[in-house]
Order: structure tokens, then sequence, then C-alpha cells
């Protein structure tokens, strides 16, 4: 049977850019409407000092500065284990730029050498210009080392410009959200020690981001040492920037939490209203509003897992309807951070780890 004629051209494109060594990423983009393969890249996240482990992935705003080592539009990927894969004791942050050559094993590019360890999934960038990280560290990958940890703030050049520490407001930042407005911020964090939510409220300037305020906004949480993930508890955050609605995937619950007033909020509730709780939340972890509206959530396999359904990454509604789901590993555990974009102007949108495979995959959604 005669190939159709957009089929013959889209294979002979792809033909040519192989010939002249063209990724995915770089490939002419010709006749895309005729394309019948999804826009995706995979690459691995792996750097030069072999840290594994990926937890959290971060796209760089589109409004980030220009001049420094990472740009508007790369996927930062923090590493939570070093190559003796031992829980807790990684250091590298390192940059993808889709736009640019995939990565194989071990040639990641590093974007930031920590001398803390363990850094978790709690990461993100700020439009002034620079990259949020917390940490949880151990001194030999088992609970029974699991330090305090801190969060760190570094420029747009790798280099780290303060450690914020304390006992109560940041034991163990296990994940992130950041409400950005340019000369100040809400960073909401997820505490996996002591099972709480912090708002932190911060100004931002050329040189600094200068910590204001620090509140506990919701406790209670289900928070406990894990043999296999090394400790459970609150993990990731979205807010609904319309609401000022915080939304918590509380891993040992099972369930997704909803913080109200999560800016203005002066006290702690007790974990906040329940919107669900699902069979299709096995040990939830990343939680990122998708471009339609709609909240995905990355299952980590900790609680609930179910080895016919691993590595998840499931879609709800807001209201907790199950959507839809797909699995980025054959194994358990592998599906761990994920983060969006939802911009209607950004190339890629959407990234999601492979914890299993240490890879990273960025893909336009959207397009058919």
């Amino acid at each position: 049977m005669q190939a159709h004629p957009a089929l013959r051209r889209t294979v002979l494109r792809a033909a040519t850019a192989a010939a002249f060594g063209l990724s995915a990423a770089i490939a002419p983009a010709a006749h895309a409407e005729e394309a019948f393969l999804p826009r995706a890249i995979t690459s691995s996240t792996i750097p030069a000092n072999g840290d594994l482990n990926p937890y959290g992935v971060a796209f760089v705003p589109r409004r980030f500065p220009s001049g420094g080592t990472i740009e508007a539009g790369d996927v930062l990927v923090s590493n939570f284990n070093n190559d003796a894969n031992l829980q807790g004791t990684g250091t590298t942050i390192v940059r993808f730029r889709p736009r640019g050559p995939l990565a194989p094993p071990g040639a990641a590019v590093t974007f930031f050498a920590s001398q803390a360890v363990g850094l978790s999934t709690a990461l993100g960038a700020l439009e002034g210009g620079f990259v949020l990280v917390g940490n949880v560290p151990t001194t030999d990958g088992t609970s029974a080392t699991v330090g305090q940890g801190a969060l760190q703030v570094i420029d747009r050049f790798g280099a780290l410009v303060s450690t914020w520490t304390d006992p109560v407001f940041l034991d163990g930042p296990w994940d992130l959200a950041i409400d950005d407005h340019g000369s100040h911020a809400y960073v909401f964090v997820a505490n996996v020690l002591n099972g709480t939510v912090t708002r932190l409220d911060v100004a931002v300037a050329a040189g600094a981001v200068t910590l204001l305020k620090k509140t506990v906004i919701a406790s209670g949480y289900t928070h406990a040492p894990d043999p296999a993930a090394l400790v459970l508890g609150p993990t990731r955050l979205a807010l609904d920037a319309s609401s000022g609605t915080l939304y918590v995937a509380s891993t040992a619950d099972k369930v997704v939490y909803a913080v109200s007033h999560a800016r203005s909020r002066s006290s702690a509730v007790n974990r906040g209203a329940s919107v669900f709780a699902d069979a299709h939340l096995r040990g939830p972890l990343a939680l990122r509003f998708a471009p339609n509206g709609n909240l995905l959530v990355a299952n980590g396999d900790a609680v609930n897992s179910d080895v016919l359904h691993p590595s998840e990454i499931v879609e709800f509604t807001r209201s907790g309807e199950f959507v839809r789901e797909y699995n980025v590993d054959a194994s358990q555990g592998g599906s761990f951070g994920i983060d969006t974009v939802l911009d209607d102007d950004a190339r890629f949108n959407y990234a999601a780890i492979d914890d299993v495979a240490n890879s990273l995959t960025v893909t336009r959604l959207g397009e058919h």
C-alpha cells in the first residue's frame, strides 16, 4: 500500500534530521500541523558526578532575566541521591535546554553543586532571577539519620546567595510552590518532618531575596519514616491563583487537601478541606495544574501501591473526578516531579521525571 503524501513528508523530514545528527529538539518544524508524533523529548538527569534519583523539576519562567547560565524555558532537575544511590545525599541541580542537545547518562549539565545534601522536590524559580531548592539530608541513606534540612537561594549564575533554616518553619522542606509577583512572592513549603505547610513572604530585588515573614498555614498531615521512601508526609503543593486556595498532596494520607486563603492566612488550619481521596492515589507526590485547569498528580507508589498500575501520573478535575492516567515506568516508584507552564506561548509546557530511569521528559501539551 502506498503511503499517504503527508506521512511520506513526515518520514522524509525525520530521516533528514537523523542524517544530519539533529535531535528532535532542534529539527525543523516545517508542516508541523501534519505531524503524527507528539512533540516530546527525553534526556538523562545524571550529571558528571553520577548523582541519581531525580526528585524536583521546574521550568525557568518566561520573564526570567537573561545573561545567566540558565534562561527562560530551561528545565531544572534536583537530584536526591549520590552516585552510590544513597538517599538524601545528592548535591546537584541539572539544567536541560529543550532547544539544545539531549544528554546521555553522565552528561547532564550541572547548574548548581550544593554543599547541602539530599536536594528534594522543593525546587522552583523566581521571575526575579533566582532559584530556590530545599534539602532533606541523611548521613547514610536511611531514615534513622534524616536531618532538618534548609531552603537555599541561588542566583541565575548558579552561585549560592543565602541559606534559610528554621526548626519549625523549614523542618524537612520536601516540596514548594511559588506565587510570584515580581518584586515579591509567596513561597509555600511542605515540611515532611513535622507535617506542616509554611508560607514564606519574600521580597525580590536585583541582588537578593529577603525573607520577610514565616507563617504555618496548615498542620496535622500524617508524617513518618518509611524504609522505601525514606519519609512520608505532605509533599507537592499547587496554588489556584484565582481563588488563593492551596492544594496539598498528602502522601501518607492518600488525600488531596485544600487550604483556603493561603496568601493571607495568619494561623494554621488542620489539614484543610479534603478535596478527594481516590483509589487512583497511590502515594501522591507531585501536584500541578494542567493548562486545561485539571489537577495532575504523580504517584510514588509508597502507599496503596498496585503492581498493575506503577509510576502513574493521574489527571483529576479540581473536585476529584478521575479523568485519565498513564505510567512513566513499568517499575514502581518512578513517578516523582512534574511541572507545567500555563501560558499558551510556551513551546514545551509539561515536564515529568522518571525516577527509575533517571530521566526527564518534556512535552508540548495541547497539540494534535
